[in-house]
């Protein structure tokens, strides 16, 4: 089989993108995975200063539930984050919510629980912040 100068040139090159793209891809998995630990962390953490399981943190959906029950609000409320553009306003509510279940304001809840979820919460779960019991129930 022969191939052209021309499509020799462009099917054989090489220009070392492939060993940038697997350097970049390898950094931006290590940096995603820390980013995943800080927030089961905060999480975790969290729980535990609420009463609630920590462990619960690292289960999808049941993690939902659990910060249901800390702030106060209906078991019914899990259904909403499945809502096409409701789940964008829920959230903004349980982290209020949650602000306030800590003694917290309001824009606490929606600048570092909604908006900076990982940080919030870290400093949530590792500061001196007490858990007052749920701010929805009140």
């Amino acid at each position: 089989m022969t191939f052209s100068p021309l499509l020799a040139t462009v099917l054989f090159q090489d220009d070392g993108s492939g060993i940038l793209a697997a350097l970049f891809s390898g950094v931006f998995c290590i940096v995603w995975f820390g980013l995943i630990v800080l927030i089961i962390a905060g999480l975790w953490k969290t729980f535990d200063k609420a009463g609630q399981p920590g462990w619960a943190a690292i289960i999808p959906i049941y993690n939902i539930y659990v910060m249901l029950q800390i702030v106060g609000r209906e078991t019914w409320w899990l259904i909403l984050f499945f809502v096409p553009f409701v789940n964008i306003v829920v959230p903004i509510i349980i982290g209020i919510d949650m602000a306030k279940s800590f003694g917290k304001d309001t824009l606490y809840g929606v600048i570092l629980l909604w908006l900076f979820a990982p940080i919030g919460y870290l400093i949530l779960g590792f500061s001196d912040a007490q858990y007052i019991g749920p701010a929805a129930a009140k």
